[in-house]
């Protein structure tokens, strides 16, 4: 696992917490300060930029992650209920891809969230530094 894997999965760590996005980031700064040279840092802002999505869909995904995936999980349960009460086995399938779907995007929101905060982080890490130094 590299340092672009390692430091996402410290991100996704922090997102568990319930805290401000502030503490997040002051939390999250105190161990890529610790366990991540300079160098490696820079890399993995760099990989963070060309690989984080531009496109609206994609922020609303990363910012509304369990409101995108509502619906999908309301296609799963009428899928269900359908199948249940009417003895129908094809509307099973509505429920399985719903709530595919559904899963999926909230994985996709989740990840997307803490890429981000890895990047804010590293952000957070330089300008420090160039106050530091200033």
């Amino acid at each position: 696992m590299g340092q672009f894997e390692r430091l996402v999965l410290m991100a996704e760590d922090e997102l568990t917490q319930y805290s401000t996005d502030a503490r997040k980031i002051e939390k999250l700064r105190q161990k890529i300060g610790l366990s991540v040279p300079r160098k490696e840092q820079e890399q993995v802002k760099e990989t963070l930029l060309a690989e984080l999505p531009t496109d609206p869909i994609s922020k609303i995904i990363e910012t509304q992650r369990q409101t995108v995936a509502l619906p999908f999980w309301g296609i799963a349960g009428l899928g269900l209920l359908f199948g249940i009460s009417a003895s129908q086995p094809i509307d099973f399938v509505a429920t399985i891809v719903g709530g595919a779907i559904a899963f999926k995007v909230q994985q996709l929101g989740w990840q997307l969230q803490a890429k981000r905060l890895v990047l804010r982080t590293l952000e957070d890490i330089e300008e420090r530094i160039k106050n530091h130094q200033a």
